[in-house]
């Protein structure tokens, strides 16, 4: 097993956070295409999309989506059967934890439904059409997780409002922490060895440098025995934090939350 941050880890007890599907999101994913595009707008309000144009699932309001892979899959990089390959994607992560993505958009096409995700993959930042069968109910979030590589600092929001501030050490200069848009895939806990702290969050980010990295380097977001290193760029890509402040990060930021890094 190896640790999202991309060093060799000891053997680990998982924790994932989730929700259960509320029953009535289910029944809004199975709306007909017809049935959308008829619904009228109350007077006042702009207009429903048609079902055949996309419609922003994360990035309104402060509010993002997010849902468990439940069957392999493969993403394309248009809502058509046909259309080119991107990568497939698997129902388990790296780590073992259920796997999940963040939703975008969503459109109808080529006879089904199909959700815009955001990849695990490189180039970083690629985003994917997957059809929607292929993914459980949406989840919802209203946090989102800043990373500053240069100021090496971070910064959570909740509803857009900044709820947690820390200093943070990054990637050398050899081995860079990815900028761009991510997320949080997973929360892992019980590390045997002290260098990654009591809890970590895997991401979305990859190294484009270290090609040896298990499971294709992967960046995490760990604890640290060695605080006296933060600020700084100590790690090969990973963003590491000190214990007492990723255990408050721990507390107040669930799994599919968005994360940027710049």
């Amino acid at each position: 097993m190896t640790h999202r941050g991309g060093l060799p880890a000891a053997p680990v007890a998982f924790g994932v956070r989730a929700a259960s599907v509320p029953a009535l999101l289910l029944i809004v994913a199975a709306m007909s295409a017809p049935a959308v595009a008829s619904a009228q707008a109350a007077p006042g309000e702009a207009p429903p999309p048609r079902a055949d144009e996309p419609f922003a699932l994360s990035g309104r309001d402060h509010v993002s989506r997010w849902a468990f892979v439940e069957r392999r899959v493969i993403a394309r990089a248009e809502p058509r059967a046909g259309s080119p390959r991107l990568t497939r994607l698997s129902t388990r992560t790296p780590e073992g934890t259920h796997n999940l993505v963040l939703a975008l958009d969503r459109q109808n096409a080529d006879g089904r439904q199909w959700v815009r995700v955001r990849l695990p993959m490189l180039p970083n930042n690629s985003t994917g059409w997957v059809p929607r069968r292929a993914l459980g109910g949406y989840e919802k979030v209203v946090t989102h997780l800043y990373v500053d590589t240069r100021r090496r600092r971070l910064r959570l929001e909740r509803g857009g409002r900044t709820v947690l501030r820390a200093r943070v050490g990054v990637g050398r200069s050899r081995w860079p922490t990815p900028t761009g848009e991510f997320y949080v895939r997973n929360e892992l806990r019980g590390f045997d060895s002290p260098a990654y702290g009591p809890v970590a969050f895997g991401t979305s980010a990859r190294s484009a440098v270290l090609t040896d990295w298990p499971a294709g380097g992967f960046v995490g977001i760990h604890g640290t025995n060695r605080p006296g290193l933060i600020p700084g760029a100590v790690s090969h890509g990973c963003i590491r934090m000190r214990n007492r402040e990723i255990l408050r990060l721990a507390r107040m930021m669930p799994i599919g939350t968005p994360l940027t890094v710049s």
